[in-house]
């Protein structure tokens, strides 16, 4: 592989750019051929990283445009922090050397509106494996709710909850990972945390960690 190392900014300005060609209806399917297959097979260097959640709706290749060994891509149900989820990212990171991790969130998430009927007086119990999945949306639940005068689970903005947990997560990778938050601090690596629109096909940043700047901010 003889790829240039893009900058952050670069990686980001490209990711934008796919995905202003897919809302747009005009995507350009880029280095998805027999000829990108066969230039890969024998190592990978993605330009960017991304950790999503795992809906259906979010196939990450295709929002943004990309194509083979373009993205190193990590999801799980409702893009929550695990050990393995950070095993991965700092993978990417620190062997692979992305510039760019991308933290995607989106507009009515299942894991997102787990977690906020499961605060409910009387909601009942999850499966084990499910709770401890879900748990820890949770706190970003019960600071909307204490946020919102008179707002229950069944009346609370879940997409204020899904971004309020998006910035957590990004926060907790900082916290959790020295390579991630190292790699930031010498501007190595770039993380825009953005939440994904169903309807529309945007992924609108909301939260950007290092040497990053995007178009409003």
């Amino acid at each position: 592989m003889t790829e240039d190392r893009l900058t952050p900014q670069q990686a980001w300005d490209e990711m934008s750019q796919g995905n202003e060609r897919f809302v747009a209806g005009v995507p350009g399917h880029p280095r998805q051929d027999v000829e990108r297959r066969h230039e890969i097979a024998a190592g990978q260097r993605p330009h960017a990283v991304l950790f999503g959640c795992s809906d259906s709706r979010l196939s990450a290749e295709i929002i943004f445009d990309k194509g083979l060994g373009d993205l190193f891509v990590v999801r799980n149900a409702g893009q929550v922090v695990s050990d393995s989820v950070i095993g991965s990212l700092e993978y990417a990171v620190g062997v692979l050397d992305v510039p760019l991790l991308v933290v995607l969130g989106h507009d009515a998430c299942g894991a997102v509106r787990a977690a906020i009927d499961s605060t409910g007086e009387d909601a009942p119990p999850l499966p084990p494996h499910i709770w401890r999945l879900i748990a820890p949306i949770v706190p970003a639940v019960r600071r909307v709710l204490r946020a919102s005068a008179g707002a229950t689970p069944q009346t609370v903005d879940a997409e204020l909850v899904g971004r309020e947990h998006l910035r957590d997560t990004v926060a907790e990778l900082m916290h959790s990972s020295d390579v991630i938050s190292e790699a930031v601090e010498a501007g190595r690596l770039g993380i825009v945390g953005a939440n994904y629109r169903l309807e529309e096909g945007t992924a609108v940043p909301d939260v950007i960690v290092g040497p990053v700047t995007v178009t409003g901010s």
